[in-house]
């Protein structure tokens, strides 16, 4: 019989709330190699499965890449699956994240943000997740440990979903989340249940099975290569919505919502506008409030979706507006700025022409501060009044 959990409350890092959540969920495979500032989700897991209280197969694999293929392989059976990485690791499975996604095997796996190789870092950055965003992977960003927890369980219901079937990507920054000790609100195993029965009721979806043949990873020759190309697009964009929806499936059954795509701070009277994502949003909202009541009429955007990026949610978060900017964890190589910077500046014939200015903060485990996001509204409202500005600031 599944072992059943009351909803409880406990101290957690966000290494401890990605594994309750990922066991709340109930895979049938997990599949992981440890790498700093991961190791705490699957050495959590790992004890789970040996208390008897995560009933799965626990397959221990010699890295990263062997990692993806037995998810990969999972799912593609019709399991469900889950495994969590970092860095180095990301990188070292990142041939077989195209064949996951390629397969539209519906894996949901734990990045934790960390700086990877190139120049030796073990620190805190974003520049991994920058560098698979490509994969066809649906990716999202969350803030702190309680948002970790609920979007783990809200990225099974998501990648899962037969309009979707697709792996997705939860990331939270290595050591400013990942060990992390907040006060987290578990669910309980049967809400969990609840939340995630939907998908039983769903068509099934093809999968491997002996004496029934399937291809999978054929080579794709012509249209029929274009075509699948063209539904995994299309399955991409119908993650928006989907999103949406799904977040306000998860208020309704946990009291707890945090708007899909994205979320607005003091955004609708706003005349400028910080756009940011991940553990400094917090930072952030307090010195949006400590600027409004310097009579600054700024607000916040919080980027929770990634990839599908949201084009018309921030559009309509954004439009009007006189001046905005852009902080990034991380560079965007060939374009002397920051990544989300680069692809919020791409919507600039939808949200009108305006001063819009890169903030570069946060790599390798440098602290984004209160002085320096005072620094950065700052400059957004003096570009908003006209006066001289520099496009991209890296800081401090």
């Amino acid at each position: 019989m599944p072992v059943q959990l009351e909803r409880q409350t406990k101290v957690l890092t966000g290494n401890g709330a990605a594994a309750y959540a990922a066991m709340l969920c109930r895979p049938d495979v997990v599949a992981a190699y440890p790498i700093t500032p991961q190791s705490e989700v699957i050495e959590q897991l790992a004890k789970f499965h040996a208390d008897g209280v995560l009933d799965c197969q626990y397959v221990t694999v010699e890295g990263e890449n062997s990692a993806q293929n037995v998810v990969c392989a999972a799912t593609m059976a019709g399991g469900r699956a889950f495994t969590a990485t970092s860095s180095y690791g990301l990188v070292y499975m990142y041939d077989a994240m195209f064949n996951t996604a390629g397969y539209r095997a519906p894996v949901v796996m734990i990045n934790v943000n960390r700086e990877p190789p190139g120049i030796h870092a073990v620190c805190s950055g974003q520049q991994d997740m920058i560098s698979v965003r490509d994969t066809g992977w649906v990716q999202l960003i969350v803030e702190d440990c309680q948002e970790i927890m609920d979007t783990t369980i809200m990225a099974f219901r998501l990648a899962e979903d037969y309009d979707v079937q697709l792996p997705v990507i939860v990331n939270y920054d290595g050591y400013y989340l990942s060990f992390l000790a907040e006060s987290v609100c578990i669910p309980g195993s049967g809400e969990v249940d609840q939340y995630l029965e939907v998908l039983k009721g769903q068509p099934p979806r093809p999968r491997l099975m002996p004496g029934d043949p399937m291809g999978c990873g054929s080579h794709g020759i012509g249209m029929g290569y274009v075509e699948l190309r063209k539904k995994h697009m299309a399955a991409m964009e119908r993650v928006k919505t989907k999103i949406d929806e799904i977040d306000e499936e998860f208020r309704g059954a946990f009291g707890r919502g945090y708007g899909g795509q994205i979320e607005e701070y003091r955004t609708e009277d706003a005349d400028i506008v910080l756009v940011t994502s991940g553990s400094a949003v917090g930072t952030a909202r307090t010195m949006i409030d400590a600027k409004r009541d310097e009579g600054i009429k700024v607000g916040l955007v919080k980027l929770r979706l990634f990839r599908p990026f949201p084009t018309e949610r921030l559009c309509q978060a954004l439009k009007g507006k006189k001046a905005i900017g852009v902080l990034d964890r991380s560079i965007c190589f060939g374009w002397n700025c920051g990544p989300l910077y680069m692809e919020t500046r791409a919507l600039t014939p939808e949200i009108g022409v305006v001063p819009m200015l890169s903030f570069i903060d946060g790599l390798a485990n440098m602290d984004i501060t209160q002085e320096h996001i005072g620094r950065m509204i700052d400059d957004i409202q003096g570009a908003s009044e006209g006066r001289p500005y520099q496009e991209v600031t890296w800081l401090p």
